[in-house]
């Protein structure tokens, strides 16, 4: 933290002098963030999570609930990034039977639902409502709206259900268990890195984003946009939120109309990412460089063609163990004192074109 902002004390004070600087020269001012966002990226950024490592971390000195219910609600269920949650929520299940020997009425139990369209929020608060009608032994939630289910999460805590929220957290956190998510700050500032770098350090670039009011969404924008100010040639000149516009197809393409020179486009997530690559785009905006989050089979497919020069992406099989394992340790009597932390965010990644031929990046890259 120290080494962060005496980074950013020095870029405000070289960027009160070089106003209006070349290239190089903010290069040069811009280069201790620099270097502290690429040791982040670097260190601890793509080490596959093998199943045996994962089991490992299920402590069976843990009095956890036997036969407990787990109910997930998510603020999506259609798409890669959701599959692979669901598919490290289930192994997690399966890891925990086996470890604490639990078998039939003892064995650990999950649902898992949701809209298929994150911004429908009316349907996941009536789904959430539901559930919490059944009393589950622990719920765990991902908003789309991160200010839409506060009388959810209060009759939660009055029926004692412990409730683990992951990838996109509440606005009330007092009201929650644990938070369990990708660092998606980080997210934004690497992509803002990245871009900025493809880009020559000076330009014009758009933000398109998924949900305004989701928590994830908003800090990818806000790292992308923190990291970016850094280089005073390049402008954002537009950013999009999908929840504030009635089509969002149409409101990318007016973006590109708008502004014919564009140099680049941060997609935040996966679904706009997809959007702006199957868009109808002339000659000059085939030129614009993209980064987008998720490392989808179609945004796979646009690295290697070239389309987008490379993806953030997470590690959503881990994000899924980790969150049911959580859950059940919040459902240990209060006299066994089990420590819980608060939060944990797992690191992102920067792909490319090399990159999705090696195994190490096996767990970032969906299909």
């Amino acid at each position: 933290m120290r080494r962060a902002a005496v980074a950013a004390a020095g870029i405000l004070a070289v960027s009160a002098v070089l106003s209006g600087c070349r290239k190089e020269e903010v290069e040069e001012a811009i280069q201790p963030l620099v270097a502290e966002v690429l040791e982040k990226e670097e260190t601890e950024s793509a080490e596959e999570v093998e199943p045996e490592q994962l089991l490992s971390e299920i402590d069976t000195e843990i009095p956890i609930h036997a036969g407990a219910r787990i109910a997930v609600v998510s603020k999506n269920t259609k798409g890669e990034f959701w599959d692979l949650i669901h598919a490290g929520m289930e192994e997690a299940v399966e890891a925990v039977n086996e470890a604490y020997g639990f078998e039939k009425e003892d064995k650990i139990t999950m649902t898992f639902e949701g809209p298929d369209d994150e911004q429908n929020v009316e349907e996941q608060i009536n789904i959430l409502d539901a559930v919490i009608a059944e009393n589950p032994d622990v719920l765990c939630l991902s908003v789309g709206d991160m200010d839409s289910c506060q009388a959810q999460l209060e009759a939660a805590r009055e029926n004692g259900i412990p409730v683990v929220v992951f990838d996109s957290n509440v606005t009330d956190t007092k009201l929650i268990s644990a938070f369990r998510a990708t660092d998606n700050v980080q997210v934004g500032k690497m992509a803002a890195y990245r871009l900025g770098r493809a880009i020559g350090k000076m330009g014009n670039i758009a933000v398109f984003s998924a949900q305004e009011k989701t928590e994830s969404a908003k800090n990818r924008v806000e790292g992308f946009l923190e990291f970016i100010a850094n280089y005073s040639d390049i402008k954002v000149v537009e950013v999009i939120y999908q929840d504030q516009v009635e089509d969002m197809e149409t409101a990318m393409q007016e973006v590109l109309e708008k502004y014919p020179n564009l140099d680049g486009v941060f997609c935040t997530n996966a679904d706009v990412a997809e959007l702006y690559l199957d868009m109808d785009k002339n000659e000059e905006n085939g030129r614009i460089a993209m980064v987008g989050v998720d490392c989808t089979t179609r945004q796979q497919e646009a690295i290697s063609d070239g389309e987008e020069i490379g993806v953030i992406s997470q590690d959503p099989r881990t994000m899924g163990y980790q969150t049911i394992w959580t859950a059940l340790m919040a459902t240990a009597p209060k006299e066994a004192e089990v420590e819980i932390e608060k939060e944990v965010l797992l690191k992102p990644v920067w792909l490319t074109l090399d990159s999705l031929e090696k195994e190490e990046y096996s767990n970032y890259i969906y299909n």
